[in-house]
């Protein structure tokens, strides 16, 4: 079972909202972290953004050149394919 923390905080004159200390260490939120905003009309809730980890990017990279290789894509077919994207993209914009 999860822990729930409460505490009570306050809006200020210019909408800003404190998180308490306690919710703060224990989600691990440093100033500057990014929290996304959800309400349905009634209620509200901040979901912290974590940044990736960049293991997890690494991974991502190395699937998707095992990938092209096992498809026997070279390195240009690679690039034309993004220029081909990059180009339709463009075009669809101007419509």
């Amino acid at each position: 079972m999860i822990d729930m923390i409460t505490d009570v905080t306050a809006l200020s004159s210019k909408g800003q909202v404190v998180l308490p200390k306690v919710i703060r260490d224990s989600l691990e939120l440093l100033p500057g972290s990014r929290l996304m905003v959800f309400s349905d009309g009634e209620n509200i809730l901040l979901k912290p953004i974590k940044q990736p980890d960049i293991s997890e990017f690494n991974m991502l990279m190395d699937e998707a050149n095992a990938w092209a290789k096992n498809m026997g894509m070279t390195e240009e077919d690679i690039n034309e394919a993004i220029n081909e994207v990059r180009k339709n993209r463009r075009d669809y914009r101007r419509i």
